[in-house]
């Protein structure tokens, strides 16, 4: 079984930029499609990004135009670049191994393995 590793959260302030990191421990996930996905206290984790094999990539509309996400294949990883920060984008952001190589889900039901999240913090 492949378990994500996430790393890169920190505090930023508004109109900054972070970099998440994804490593696969365990395994690997170069042939399947990932996700990143974002939760805070109370509500349900929320999708982000997601980016198949030959690096076909979704976003939400509340990321889409700052948020990119890529992967490369030979290392094994998935980024997640996160340009003109706002308050709202502050929460617990999690990496997801998907079932399959081509689809790019939005529904966390659909993805099988977790990280233990990276806390983001953007202040106003």
């Amino acid at each position: 079984q492949v378990h994500p590793v996430e790393s890169g959260g920190g505090l930023v302030q508004a109109g900054g930029s972070l970099r998440l990191s994804c490593a696969a421990s365990g395994g690997t996930f170069r042939n399947l499609a990932m996700a990143w996905f974002r939760q805070t206290p109370g509500k349900e984790r929320e999708f982000v990004a997601a980016i198949n094999w030959s690096e076909i990539s979704y976003y939400s509309d509340s990321v889409k135009g700052r948020f990119a996400i890529s992967r490369d294949n030979a290392k094994n990883m998935v980024y997640l670049r996160m340009n003109d920060m706002k308050p709202a984008d502050t929460a617990v952001y999690y990496c997801a191994v998907g079932r399959n190589s081509w689809r790019l889900e939005t529904a966390a039901d659909e993805y099988d393995f977790w990280g233990q999240g990276t806390q983001v913090t953007v202040s106003s």
